[in-house]
């Protein structure tokens, strides 16, 4: 049954590429029967799936029966570009903090209501070492980098999130209350850098500040990541100034917002 289910789903996928790929091929709008011809589908079929693809705005109808890529394709390959440029750019940088302080270097980024780990180097010391997998994620409340997105949102963006979200506690110190996180967003705001004061992992502490593109926009943040008892204060300058040198790799010339 299971195996049914999953040869189906692969099937979906295949045939949802496949008109994504037709359309990719013609720079004007597609009819149902041409796109089901090109594909091999039943015209039942391909008009199920691109009901679907409509709905998700990865492909639009200009017309009854008639068909184009959508917006939402764009949307996500600039996402995507965006972040390979950042990583790409980060590296070294960040390999040179990692030397500087001897602790993990974390390169984030947000995901809704989340903060995805996309790249790090890790400490190479044989004591407690602390490990952020990468594709890992983590509520925007309880890490560095997620506070300075929060920020980022504003006033009103702090309060839909801490409805949507809870505030869910996961250690003795994470904020669980919307005036004790906007109080620390109010100090984030002052310092220019992000503390997590172990509120996601007990005996972790996390320092981080936000990477912006050449429009100002944050689009990821740098952050040092060690037991409490190895981190250090001093690593917020060193923090701060990595990611300014990242975001002017990327194109970034202003003062953050």
């Amino acid at each position: 049954m299971a195996t049914s289910e999953s040869k189906n789903s692969i099937q979906v996928i295949e045939r949802m590429t496949r008109l994504l790929d037709v359309l990719a091929g013609s720079p004007d709008a597609v009819g149902l029967k041409l796109l089901a011809q090109a594909t091999g589908l039943h015209p039942s079929t391909a008009h199920r799936i691109l009901t679907a693809l409509v709905s998700d705005r990865l492909v639009e109808r200009v017309d009854p029966g008639s068909y184009r890529l959508g917006m939402r394709l764009l949307e996500l390959g600039n996402l995507v570009k965006q972040r390979i440029s950042v990583r790409e750019h980060a590296l070294p940088f960040m390999r040179d903090l990692h030397a500087a302080t001897g602790e993990a270097v974390n390169l984030s980024v947000r995901r809704d209501d989340e903060i995805v780990y996309v790249e790090r180097t890790s400490s190479g010391r044989s004591m407690m070492r602390v490990v952020n997998i990468i594709g890992a994620r983590a509520p925007l409340h309880i890490t560095a980098v997620g506070k300075l997105f929060l920020l980022d949102d504003g006033p009103e963006g702090v309060e839909q999130y801490a409805a949507r979200n809870g505030l869910a506690g996961f250690t003795k110190n994470s904020i669980n209350s919307l005036p004790a996180l906007e109080k620390e967003l109010e100090k984030v705001r002052r310092l220019g850098y992000a503390i997590d004061n172990e509120e996601a992992e007990v005996g972790v502490r996390c320092i981080g500040a936000g990477i912006r593109d050449e429009t100002g926009a944050l689009v990821a943040g740098l952050s040092v990541s060690a037991p409490a008892d190895r981190m250090r204060p001093q690593w917020s300058t060193l923090v701060k100034e990595t990611a300014e040198r990242i975001s002017r790799a990327i194109g970034w010339r202003g003062q953050a917002a």
